[in-house]
């Protein structure tokens, strides 16, 4: 992978409704020099789950998980 020439940070917190949605987007973006950092704040549904699942399909993603 090239060095990012851009970093998404998307905060996190219970919004499993929307996340899927939301990371496909950011994924599917037509510039693919980007490191997307995903911070999960403490979420009580499944947010850190299909955060680790995304990141691992995808090199790019990097998940914060914190409590």
């Amino acid at each position: 992978m090239q060095q990012p020439l851009v970093s998404v940070i998307i905060p996190i917190y219970n919004v499993e409704k929307y996340l899927r949605e939301c990371l496909d987007s950011v994924v599917n973006q037509t510039l693919r020099e980007i490191e997307i950092i995903l911070i999960n704040d403490g979420s009580t549904d499944n947010c850190g789950k299909i955060c680790d699942e995304y990141a691992a399909k995808d090199k790019r993603i990097i998940v914060i998980h914190k409590e």
